[in-house]
Order: C-alpha cells, then structure tokens, then sequence
C-alpha cells in the first residue's frame, strides 16, 4: 500500500498523486507498487532491502539517492513465540521527496505524528526524517516498558506455580530483548557514522535534535540490556523454586506412601500360616490395629520432624 502526504497549512494532507515535498510511505507493497517506486527514479535494490526482513542496518548512496536502512521493534502478538521482534525500515531521501518503505504497517509512526502535530513538517525534509528516528527510539523504550509489565505479571503467577509454562513465557520475552538489544546496537552505528559524516549538520537545531536521537537509542540499549539481565538472572531463581516446589510435593507424596504401607506390612506378617501372638485372642484385630494405627502416628510425627510434612 502507498500513502502519500505533504505538509500544507502547519498539518500532513494526503495526496492522490506525488508531488515535489512530499511524503511517500509504502509498506507491503505489491509488485505493481514496487514498479510505481521504481518509476520515481529510486533505485530498486533499495527497495527490494527495505522489504527483506533478513537486512542489516546501514547507509548507501545511489543515482542520487540515500538510503537509511534501520530495523524498528514489531509488535507479532502474545501468542506468539516471539512477542516483539524487529523489522527493517527503509528511509530514503531522493529528489524532492522522503520515501519510507517497510514490510508491515508503522501504527507507532502515525501516532507520533498526531501528537506531535505541525512538528512533522515535510517541508523541512532533513528534520522530518531526524523525527521518525526520534520516534523510533522512543518505540524501542516504550516496547522494553511493555514487557517489563509482562515479566513482571509472569513473577507473579510464577510465585505459585510448580510448572514450566510461565517460565516458558519469560523465555519468550527474553528472546524478544535479546532481538531488540542487538537492532538497537546496529542503529547505533549508523546513528555515529551520520553525526561523523555531519549528514545533518546544516543546521543547529539538525544536529541538536541527532544528538537527542543517539541519547534516546544508547538509553533504549542501557534499559534492553538491565531488562535482559534481570529477566535471566530471574528465571534461573524461578527454575530452582519450581524444582524446589516439585521436591516438596514428592516429599510429601513419599511420606504418605511410607505411611499407608505401614498397615500393610503389619497385616502381611499375620497372613502367613505361622504361629504368632495374638492368634487366639478375640482382641487380636483390635490390638493390632491400634499397633498399626501407632506406628503411623509414629512415622507421621517422624516425617513432621524432618519438614517432610
């Protein structure tokens, strides 16, 4: 699908056609939209990279185009295996016009834009690509808040359990920082080499506002990384209270094993076609019975002792 959108009375409008200034953004789009790009004069490998979720972050120049290929957090769903995951987007700066090009839809992107309002200028074309990545940066710390709230909830039922399904789901999100982490480091370096190549140094508030873009990226990477690390260190204590909960579960089991074989034991030995005490009482049921009811009270207080009830 493409959209069109140009910055007219301090507001983004859509277009029904291109036109110099504006804003193209394209996301799963069709073949016969990828030759629509194609016919604006961008180069087509710069498309086609945009598209591949396979694709490393980086910059390249052709034809007079440049290409800022960075991965950006995507949200696949609880059910998934993997929550959040990354993607790679494609800004392109070519002529007169700002391409953006992703396999899925940028939800994040049109709210920053409502809140942010005439902020989002497409006449300032330099600044306008300089907010997507502020907006960005700020999506990575928003999904890393997202799942702190998730693992924090997994801890909870986790306190109860003796299973591994909520371990099973942190090792889900841990998996998902573990992605993020490594797109934000990626981003990172090609944040450094356009501040090195002073691509938007032409004027201050640019290079102020790329500053504020690289602080909000190494901030996303600091809060991915201590997330990380509390989210592993979490489920190794977690694993070990589910093993401790299941001893204590077959402790119990075993006890009480022990203790109803008692009874048994006792009337086996009075099974056997020997002669033995209390054969000839007519109390001897009753004796023997108040002996094994004895010993099980023995063994109860026995296991009581030993914590294993």
């Amino acid at each position: 699908m493409i959209t069109i959108q140009k910055t007219a009375e301090n507001k983004l409008s859509e277009l029904p056609q291109v036109s110099d200034g504006s804003w193209i953004n394209v996301f799963d789009p069709s073949p016969l939209e990828v030759e629509e790009i194609y016919a604006l004069g961008i180069p087509l490998d710069f498309v086609t990279y945009s598209l591949d979720l396979d694709e490393r972050p980086r910059t390249e120049k052709e034809s007079g185009a440049t290409l800022l290929l960075l991965r950006i957090p995507y949200y696949q769903g609880d059910t998934e295996d993997i929550p959040y995951t990354t993607v790679p987007l494609g800004i392109i700066l070519c002529y007169n016009y700002i391409i953006t090009v992703c396999r899925y839809e940028i939800p994040f992107l049109k709210q920053q834009i409502a809140k942010s309002g005439n902020f989002f200028s497409t006449d300032k074309r330099n600044r306008f690509i300089l907010q997507i990545l502020l907006a960005i940066a700020n999506q990575y710390l928003a999904a890393v808040r997202v799942i702190n709230k998730k693992v924090d909830q997994i801890e909870d039922e986790l306190h109860k359990s003796i299973q591994n399904k909520e371990v099973l789901e942190l090792l889900k999100y841990q998996k998902s920082l573990e992605l993020l982490s490594t797109a934000l480091k990626s981003n990172e370096l090609v944040f450094e080499r356009l501040q090195r190549s002073r691509f938007f140094a032409t004027y201050p508030e640019d290079a102020d506002l790329l500053d504020d873009v690289i602080t909000e990226n190494q901030q996303a990477i600091e809060m991915t990384n201590i997330a990380g690390n509390l989210l592993s260190q979490m489920m190794d204590a977690f694993a070990s209270i589910i093993s401790n909960n299941q001893n204590q579960v077959i402790k119990v089991l075993t006890s009480v094993t022990i203790i109803l074989s008692l009874p048994t034991l006792i009337s086996s030995f009075y099974g056997m076609n020997l002669a033995l005490p209390l054969q000839g009482n007519n109390l001897g049921y009753v004796v023997i019975a108040a002996l094994s009811l004895g010993v099980m009270g023995l063994a109860a207080l026995l296991f009581k002792k030993m914590d294993w009830l």
